[in-house]
């Protein structure tokens, strides 16, 4: 005589045996844990890179005498570092850029040029964590930029100087560092130094002539050559 329960437990039984779970496919793909990581349309990200996390680094200082990248390139009007090199994070440059949009949109044809590229990824450990444990997890991306490079230019069309220092003046207020105004005819910059190319010789203007006699006998005396020179 068979009860409740045991028909319970029989049918349940036959029930799991009967069950079988789906087989799972290890498929291998091509793609790395780094392409996981997507980024809007607007948004300031590299595409694909191939170490998430990177060494801090420093802001390299120009002392090599390069003044790559110190004037404009696209535009008339620009704003470069002048105090101190800086980290600009991704959201920093986008404030910045969106600034400059907002002022120009009523200017047909203009157009903005951002110079940097923010391309090196910032890991960051949680307050109060001990010391080990590998290094923190991903946050943001940020470009270490150095003292007298040009961060933002516009163009594309004529704009007024007057716009054009209130609108970088707007968006030098979103950086974290010291900036000025440029033009195409500023001079190039290396570190706090500015490059001013020598002034030419005019031809027309008289040379000024120094006549021998005028000179001192002690001055003469030590620019004559001496009996054993050749």
């Amino acid at each position: 005589m068979f009860s409740l329960s045991s028909l319970s437990r029989r049918a349940l039984g036959t029930a799991r045996t009967s069950f079988k779970p789906a087989v799972q496919h290890n498929v291998e793909t091509a793609l790395s844990p780094l392409s996981l990581f997507t980024r809007g349309r607007a948004q300031l990200a590299p595409k694909q890179v191939k170490h998430i996390k990177r060494h801090k680094g420093r802001i390299p200082i120009p002392i090599g005498g390069s003044t790559k990248g110190t004037t404009l390139a696209y535009g008339e009007w620009g704003i470069r570092i002048k105090g101190n090199g800086a980290r600009f994070s991704a959201k920093q440059l986008t404030t910045a850029q969106e600034v400059i949009l907002k002022k120009l949109k009523v200017i047909k044809g203009s157009k903005v040029y951002l110079r940097v590229f923010p391309d090196i990824p910032v890991c960051i450990k949680g307050n109060e964590t001990r010391m080990g444990k590998g290094k923190g997890t991903f946050e943001f991306w940020a470009t270490r930029v150095p003292p007298g490079r040009v961060i933002f230019e516009i163009g594309g069309s004529p704009v007024r100087e007057e716009l054009a220092r209130d609108v970088l003046r707007q968006a030098a207020a979103k950086l974290p560092t010291k900036m000025e105004f440029i033009s195409k005819s500023s001079p190039p910059r290396l570190g706090n130094l500015l490059i001013t190319p020598p002034k030419p010789i005019d031809s027309a203007q008289p040379v000024d002539v120094v006549d021998p006699s005028t000179i001192p006998d002690s001055v003469t005396g030590l620019i004559q050559p001496t009996a054993g020179s050749s």
